[in-house]
């Protein structure tokens, strides 16, 4: 039994519950290796969506990347349970195993071409993000002067994801993107690692009418454990908890979850960051300080801080991983 310093109560709670955290940059230069998945296991996550490449990666790159992610995550079958079902993510939870998923940052990878989709999907990558910071041939990024909007090809592109069963992801995508996205959605849309605007003002977090017209696709906004976005250097349980409280306020406890974005190396991170002003605005700036992450660890106190504060155990089981469940079962083919 894990000792994570927390009532018998919020312990009971963590450990029956699905915890499941959207997003785990998988890059071993800044110590983001698979074998901190251990640290998620430790703390209680059940599902950890793992980013395997992006708007960096050409097809050739992003194919070779998931090639060797799924030979060495089945081959650590004592631990971890590749997922390519939802039942994979319910059996490795009864067996006691991490279940692990894929995803992108980014379309670029795909080189314009949609038959891509169906490949990717079929090797275990179950949602992409459309445009990260910079603009591509979907649509404009979150950092850019000026938003020009979905493109045709963008619009094609959703089409065929929503028809394959790979879930669309709109963080770090600009704002009338993903509106023009969200409009054109039938199926749930989500922003895997975006906070509330309205408590920390970033480009890169959402304002109230993004995170209305993503709750009513179905689909939910992860809690970002990034400083920037928390508006916290010290990405406290009392801030995440915040960005949670506020969004449940404004569309619901079923339109939220949890994608931490953990960086475990983090000096090495921020020196790639401002080595890259154009995608990173204000990064070079002498009074940035750098992302500091929320790390696994903290978040068996937030359930504890969830029932504190009146949550009840319904909505923080939904928070904690199974509203992310939910939508797996309606958009997974």
């Amino acid at each position: 039994m894990q000792d994570w310093n927390i009532s018998d109560a919020a312990a009971t709670l963590h450990r029956d519950a699905l915890v499941w955290d959207n997003v785990f940059p998988l890059e071993p230069s800044m110590n983001n290796d698979l074998g901190q998945l251990a640290r998620f296991a430790a703390s209680g996550f059940n599902v950890v969506s793992l980013t395997i490449a992006g708007d960096n990666h050409n097809i050739s790159q992003a194919v070779q990347r998931v090639a060797e992610i799924r030979r060495r995550v089945k081959q650590d079958a004592v631990n971890l349970v590749f997922v390519e079902t939802v039942n994979d993510i319910e059996t490795a939870k009864q067996a006691g195993k991490l279940a692990v998923t894929l995803h992108f940052e980014g379309t670029r990878c795909l080189e314009r071409n949609v038959d891509m989709v169906q490949i990717f999907y079929d090797l275990g990558v179950r949602h992409n993000l459309l445009a990260f910071n910079q603009s591509n041939s979907t649509g404009s990024g979150c950092a850019e002067r000026c938003d020009g909007g979905l493109t045709r090809f963008g619009s094609r592109l959703i089409a065929e994801m929503e028809r394959v069963g790979m879930l669309l992801d709109l963080s770090h995508t600009g704002y009338r993107t993903t509106m023009d996205a969200l409009e054109q959605a039938t199926r749930p849309v989500l922003f895997t690692h975006s906070n509330a605007t309205a408590i920390a003002p970033h480009y890169r977090n959402l304002r109230d009418d993004q995170i209305k017209a993503c709750a009513e696709t179905g689909g939910l906004v992860g809690i970002s454990g990034s400083s920037d976005y928390l508006g916290d250097p010290q990405c406290r349980n009392e801030t995440i908890f915040r960005h949670i409280d506020y969004i449940v306020d404004l569309v619901g406890p079923e339109h939220v979850g949890l994608g931490l974005d953990v960086v475990f190396g983090k000096d090495k991170l921020n020196a790639f960051i401002r080595s890259r002003p154009d995608e990173w605005p204000g990064a070079t700036e002498s009074g940035w300080p750098g992302f500091s992450y929320a790390k696994p660890g903290q978040i068996p106190a937030l359930t504890e801080m969830m029932l504190e504060r009146g949550y009840s155990k319904a909505v923080i089981r939904a928070v904690l991983g199974e509203n992310y469940l939910r939508i797996a079962k309606q958009a997974w083919r």
